[in-house]
Protein backbone atom coordinates (compact mmCIF):
# COMPACT_ATOMS: atom_id res chain seq x y z
CA UNK A 1 0.00 0.00 0.00
CA UNK A 2 1.22 3.29 -0.56
CA UNK A 3 1.94 5.75 1.65
CA UNK A 4 -0.16 9.25 1.97
CA UNK A 5 2.09 12.15 1.29
CA UNK A 6 2.15 14.78 3.85
CA UNK A 7 1.16 17.31 1.44
CA UNK A 8 -1.77 17.77 0.19
CA UNK A 9 -1.13 19.24 -3.40
CA UNK A 10 -4.40 21.44 -3.12
CA UNK A 11 -3.62 23.38 -0.19
CA UNK A 12 -0.38 24.82 1.08
CA UNK A 13 1.82 23.88 3.72
CA UNK A 14 4.31 24.37 5.79
CA UNK A 15 6.87 21.42 6.63
CA UNK A 16 9.66 21.53 9.22
CA UNK A 17 12.12 18.94 6.96
CA UNK A 18 14.01 18.74 10.56
CA UNK A 19 11.36 17.61 12.46
CA UNK A 20 9.81 15.15 9.47
CA UNK A 21 13.29 13.74 9.18
CA UNK A 22 13.00 10.38 11.30
CA UNK A 23 16.25 7.80 11.27
CA UNK A 24 16.27 4.11 12.32
CA UNK A 25 19.51 2.22 13.25
CA UNK A 26 20.89 0.20 10.62
CA UNK A 27 18.42 1.79 8.27
CA UNK A 28 17.16 3.72 5.81
CA UNK A 29 13.70 5.84 6.42
CA UNK A 30 11.83 8.06 3.09
CA UNK A 31 8.53 9.77 3.78
CA UNK A 32 6.93 11.00 0.73
CA UNK A 33 6.34 14.68 1.02
CA UNK A 34 4.32 15.24 -2.44
CA UNK A 35 3.58 13.50 -5.38
CA UNK A 36 1.51 15.00 -7.93
CA UNK A 37 1.23 13.92 -11.77
CA UNK A 38 4.89 15.32 -12.72
CA UNK A 39 6.62 15.47 -9.29
CA UNK A 40 7.60 13.76 -6.59
CA UNK A 41 9.64 14.67 -3.37
CA UNK A 42 10.67 12.13 -0.64
CA UNK A 43 12.59 13.06 2.42
CA UNK A 44 15.31 10.54 3.65
CA UNK A 45 16.83 9.64 6.39
CA UNK A 46 20.26 6.73 6.28
CA UNK A 47 21.77 5.52 9.15
CA UNK A 48 26.02 5.29 8.76
CA UNK A 49 27.09 2.85 6.57
CA UNK A 50 23.63 2.00 4.76
CA UNK A 51 23.26 2.37 0.98
CA UNK A 52 21.08 2.38 -2.12
CA UNK A 53 22.91 0.32 -4.43
CA UNK A 54 23.46 1.20 -8.50
CA UNK A 55 19.90 2.23 -10.12
CA UNK A 56 18.65 4.41 -12.42
CA UNK A 57 16.03 6.40 -13.24
CA UNK A 58 13.22 7.10 -15.78
CA UNK A 59 13.22 10.74 -14.30
CA UNK A 60 14.78 13.66 -13.47
CA UNK A 61 15.95 14.02 -9.78
CA UNK A 62 17.28 16.85 -7.79
CA UNK A 63 18.76 16.07 -4.69
CA UNK A 64 19.65 18.15 -1.42
CA UNK A 65 22.12 17.20 0.99
CA UNK A 66 20.34 18.31 4.18
CA UNK A 67 22.25 17.07 6.77
CA UNK A 68 25.28 14.92 7.37
CA UNK A 69 28.00 13.67 4.70
CA UNK A 70 27.47 10.67 2.04
CA UNK A 71 29.25 8.98 -1.52
CA UNK A 72 27.40 9.91 -4.34
CA UNK A 73 28.40 7.26 -7.29
CA UNK A 74 27.58 8.83 -10.90
CA UNK A 75 28.16 6.74 -13.47
CA UNK A 76 30.75 4.67 -11.84
CA UNK A 77 32.62 8.09 -10.61
CA UNK A 78 32.04 9.01 -6.66
CA UNK A 79 31.59 12.33 -5.31
CA UNK A 80 31.38 13.19 -1.51
CA UNK A 81 28.63 15.37 -0.73
CA UNK A 82 27.81 17.25 2.49
CA UNK A 83 25.05 19.37 3.92
CA UNK A 84 24.24 22.13 2.01
CA UNK A 85 25.13 20.38 -1.31
CA UNK A 86 23.17 20.23 -4.20
CA UNK A 87 23.10 17.45 -7.21
CA UNK A 88 21.24 17.11 -10.14
CA UNK A 89 20.54 14.11 -12.49
CA UNK A 90 19.43 13.66 -15.55
CA UNK A 91 16.79 10.20 -16.49
CA UNK A 92 18.54 7.28 -17.17
CA UNK A 93 21.95 8.21 -15.11
CA UNK A 94 23.55 5.03 -13.72
CA UNK A 95 23.58 6.32 -9.62
CA UNK A 96 23.76 4.69 -5.85
CA UNK A 97 24.17 6.18 -2.60
CA UNK A 98 26.07 5.16 0.47
CA UNK A 99 25.89 7.43 3.76
CA UNK A 100 29.18 7.82 5.20
CA UNK A 101 27.62 9.37 8.23
CA UNK A 102 24.24 9.49 9.53
CA UNK A 103 22.39 11.95 6.47
CA UNK A 104 18.80 13.06 5.40
CA UNK A 105 18.69 14.33 2.01
CA UNK A 106 15.38 15.91 -0.14
CA UNK A 107 14.99 13.99 -3.70
CA UNK A 108 12.87 15.87 -6.05
CA UNK A 109 11.83 13.50 -8.88
CA UNK A 110 10.26 15.02 -12.36
CA UNK A 111 9.25 13.67 -15.15
CA UNK A 112 10.85 15.15 -17.98
CA UNK A 113 8.70 16.80 -21.07
CA UNK A 114 7.90 14.26 -23.72
CA UNK A 115 9.41 15.02 -26.96
CA UNK A 116 6.77 15.73 -29.08
CA UNK A 117 7.45 16.13 -33.23
CA UNK A 118 8.31 19.91 -33.76
CA UNK A 119 5.85 21.54 -36.13
CA UNK A 120 7.26 21.91 -39.24
CA UNK A 121 7.58 25.64 -40.39
CA UNK A 122 6.99 25.93 -44.09
CA UNK A 123 10.10 26.05 -46.52
CA UNK A 124 10.72 29.43 -47.49
CA UNK A 125 11.03 30.45 -51.09
CA UNK A 126 14.24 31.80 -52.13
CA UNK A 127 13.74 34.95 -53.88
CA UNK A 128 16.02 35.05 -55.87
CA UNK A 129 14.68 31.22 -56.94
CA UNK A 130 11.29 32.32 -57.09
CA UNK A 131 9.49 32.53 -60.61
Amino acid sequence: MSEKPLIDPANEKIVSLADETKFAPNGIVSRTLLRTDTTRIVLFGFAEGQELTEHTSTQQAVIQILTGECEFSLAGQPYFLKSGDLLYMPPNLRHAVKATRPFSMLLTLTKPLEKSASPRLPERQDARHAV
